[in-house]
């Protein structure tokens, strides 16, 4: 008998029908013939198969680490030593400063353009350093009383509206999951800021008017006047490209994250 069940489990094992036991549970009753209401039976089954889980789309991901943008983070740097300096009286050091922001800001631009080193992040750093820029010249030439009180809180309040509506606009641009840590890494790309054309013009001005208010005491004529004036004309344009960001269409664009 038991040679008998060790042959038909043989003929089975090599027989079309042990491959189904790979796709379903399969039960299969031998009897022996020598033994009748005898019943052995063998049980084949295999595991079912683990359905697959669906995969979560891949985050692009860009190299932040670039010349360009380590240029326009020493800009963010070196704000904090013009305002010192400003306060301090020390014009000259502060417009050795603003001397070296505005050349490293054509440089990273004109590098990031050259080399093909253009990143999301760059469109993102780059005005955050001109705001950190001019807040630091605005809050300091205020505090120095050579800049008007209601002209420094015009620019400032403008500055602060845009950054609440940047931190919206990189909330809802960011791709599921929306975690803290995800929301602060910047390699992951989620909307790229375009400003406008009057935004531009403005900043040019703004960084005018407060480099040649600091500028002003090392000059040997009066700039009382010409002063005013710029002051009117960037009070008049911080209004207009304030109102530009929430109203014109191609302010930003939103990137997916999803490859194709």
């Amino acid at each position: 008998m038991t040679s008998t069940l060790h042959s038909c489990a043989r003929v089975f094992r090599h027989s079309p029908l042990s491959s189904l036991s790979r796709f379903r549970p399969q039960t299969f009753r031998i009897s022996s013939p020598y033994h009748q209401g005898l019943l052995i039976h063998r049980v084949f089954s295999t595991q079912q198969p683990e359905p697959s889980k669906p995969k979560l789309p891949l985050a692009l991901r860009e190299n932040i680490y670039t010349l360009p943008n380590a240029l326009t983070v020493s800009r963010i740097i070196a704000c904090p030593v013009i305002g010192w300096s400003i306060l301090d009286g020390q014009f000259q050091l502060a417009t050795s400063l603003l001397v070296y922001a505005g050349l490293t800001d054509l440089a990273d631009g004109w590098l990031a353009r050259r080399f093909k080193m253009t990143s999301v992040v760059g469109t993102v750093l780059d005005p955050a350093a001109d705001k950190a820029l001019m807040t630091t010249l605005t809050v300091t030439l205020s505090m120095k009383g050579m800049l008007p009180l209601p002209l420094a809180v015009l620019v400032l309040g403008r500055d602060v509206l845009l950054s609440f509506w940047a931190f919206w606009i990189r909330y809802t641009s960011l791709s599921p999951p929306k975690t803290f840590s995800r929301y602060w890494d910047f390699s992951i790309p989620s909307a790229e800021v375009r400003p406008t054309t009057i935004s531009k013009v403005n900043t040019a001005l703004q960084l005018l008017l407060m480099g040649t208010t600091t500028v002003s005491p090392l000059l040997p004529w009066a700039m009382e006047v010409p002063l005013q004036g710029l002051q009117w004309v960037v009070a008049t344009t911080t209004i207009w490209s304030g109102f530009s960001y929430f109203f014109a269409k191609d302010g930003y664009r939103v990137i997916s994250e999803q490859k194709k």
